[in-house]
């Protein structure tokens, strides 16, 4: 049985290494001709962790990923801590670390380990067919693939979502831009060991470790999207946004490079639950396009790997049977993970002043046990526990 998969991102390859290590021949396509990763870095918590564990890249992820041992929330604007506690109870709790890692360097490791000489770039999606035995794919290039079925991990803007749903949905703005990058580590700025998150005015800094002595680093700024802003004005525009944060604040600030750091308006789009048409379902974020607020848009993008997987190998009333077996999997959890973002989006970025006033406050008396919990809850509602 041969799976065509649309898209060389995060999802595309954990579903072709899943599926290959089920027994299923796999032919990978993606848009462009070279991956550039949006985005600096990513949070792989241990419901993602154990997902890579089960497709044979333990050791290979674990050398990409920073030590996060502890959490602090600190005061923007004196930078005070308000709070500060280990991950060893989330460690204990779900029975895996969390490792925050550069994209890049994920994206690399899930090609090589597939094969990169196996993966065809440069070939665009434009249309797709298909009948009682198999599905085909045409792209721009003019060229077409054929297989048993085809898993659409083609991105938030999937193409192949409109032919699924019969309808085209539109991205719903999240109300703030994010600016992220890699900076060198300095422990003026934060411990090496801990993420670290400034907060104050519904604006957020935040720093972790990734490897190789470096931080990763986002800023979070409620803003109207659409504002001319880019590289050329970067730091200005931070300087400006956070004029009279602390002094790690400014240290950050003035370490980055324009040129690496991304600028991006964040989106998400509504909840839906067709993921299936006949032999061809989406996965990721052409399924369930989410906020980064809880840190779980590439986490549920290897579960979906992992149990599309499972699912077709483990049953046998055939191929549509399947991928709708996966569909029923997944809907409900990927829908609690999107609104669970866009639940703490909206605290973290103050759309309710008076709620997120609220949450400042409670941080200066958290222990730990009630933001682990929650995290936990999350974690554990994957498909590996």
């Amino acid at each position: 049985m041969k799976a065509i998969v649309i898209g060389g991102g995060i999802g595309g390859m954990s579903a072709a290494i899943a599926l290959e290590r089920a027994g299923f021949e796999t032919a990978v396509f993606e848009a462009v001709k070279e991956i550039k990763p949006v985005g600096a870095a990513i949070s792989i918590w241990p419901n993602g962790v154990k997902c890579l564990n089960l497709l044979g890249m333990q050791e290979k992820l674990r050398a990409l990923g920073g030590n996060m041992a502890s959490m602090a929330y600190n005061d923007g604007h004196s930078g005070a801590t308000l709070t500060r506690f280990s991950m060893s109870p989330l460690v204990q709790r779900v029975g895996e670390f969390p490792y925050p890692v550069a994209r890049a360097e994920l994206q690399a490791m899930l090609i090589d380990h597939y094969g990169r000489e196996r993966v065809s770039f440069g070939r665009r999606v434009i249309r797709v067919e298909q009948s009682c035995d198999g599905v085909t794919a045409w792209f721009e290039d003019g060229t077409q693939a054929s297989g048993d079925l085809l898993i659409a991990a083609d991105g938030t803007h999937s193409a192949v979502r409109c032919y699924v749903l019969g309808e085209t949905l539109e991205r719903r703005y999240a109300g703030y831009v994010n600016w992220n990058g890699l900076v060198a580590m300095d422990e003026a700025i934060a411990p090496a060991d801990q993420w670290t998150t400034f907060v104050g005015e519904g604006k957020r800094v935040s720093l972790m470790p990734v490897s190789d002595n470096r931080f990763y680093f986002f800023f979070d700024v409620p803003l109207p999207k659409g504002l001319a802003e880019d590289r050329a004005t970067l730091k200005s525009d931070l300087r400006r946004y956070f004029s009279d944060w602390a002094e790690p604040v400014q240290q950050l600030i003035a370490a980055i490079n324009p040129n690496t750091t991304n600028r991006v308006e964040i989106h998400d789009i509504e909840p839906f639950s067709q993921f299936v048409k006949g032999r061809v379902a989406l996965l990721g974020d052409a399924a369930h396009s989410t906020t980064p607020d809880i840190g779980q848009g590439g986490c549920a993008a290897m579960e979906d790997a992992v149990v599309l997987a499972a699912t077709l190998a483990s049953h046998s009333l055939g191929i549509e049977d399947a991928l709708l077996r996966y569909q029923a999997r997944r809907v409900e959890r990927v829908k609690d993970l999107v609104l669970k973002a866009r639940k703490r989006c909206d605290v973290t970025h103050a759309k309710d002043p008076e709620m997120t006033a609220a949450w400042y406050q409670a941080l200066k008396s958290e222990t730990g046990e009630r933001v682990l919990a929650g995290m936990c809850e999350t974690i554990e509602g994957g498909p590996l526990g």
